[in-house]
């Protein structure tokens, strides 16, 4: 049998960590290729049901990550979604998963080697938690 490879969907600032993935890649720093990054414009317009939809339908794990408190390109984005997230965290068990799966993460567009170190912990952390449920519903 295979060892579990987690997919991990990434919700990132267009600003800082796209900016900073895109460093990461130009630098030929490795990071596992499992992540799937959907660039928004800030993470204050990542939605909750974006979140629990990408968990619903299979994903392992979600991040979110985007520029530093204070210098958000649209002022206040990366406070709304601190807050968001930390709701999220407290519902994610009605739904079955464990907080852990949700991450919110900082990544300034400098940051290629940060960017590249998150991922590589973030893979290996689902790792060690294992596949979710609905991935495992989904496969039967």
């Amino acid at each position: 049998m295979e060892p579990f490879e987690p997919t991990i969907v990434a919700f990132v600032c267009n600003w800082c960590t796209y900016t900073a993935a895109d460093l990461a890649g130009t630098s030929r720093l490795s990071y596992p290729k499992n992540i799937r990054l959907i660039r928004v414009m800030c993470t204050g317009m990542v939605d909750p049901q974006y979140v629990i939809k990408a968990l619903l339908e299979g994903a392992d794990a979600v991040l979110v990550s985007g520029c530093h408190p204070g210098d958000c390109h649209y002022i206040n984005g990366n406070y709304k979604a601190r807050r968001r997230i930390r709701l999220l965290k407290e519902i994610l068990p009605r739904f079955g998963f464990e907080p852990e799966r949700l991450r919110l993460t900082w990544i300034g567009a400098s940051d290629g080697i940060q960017f590249a170190e998150i991922m590589r912990d973030l893979t290996s952390q689902i790792r060690a938690i294992g596949p979710s449920q609905t991935r495992q519903t989904m496969i039967i």
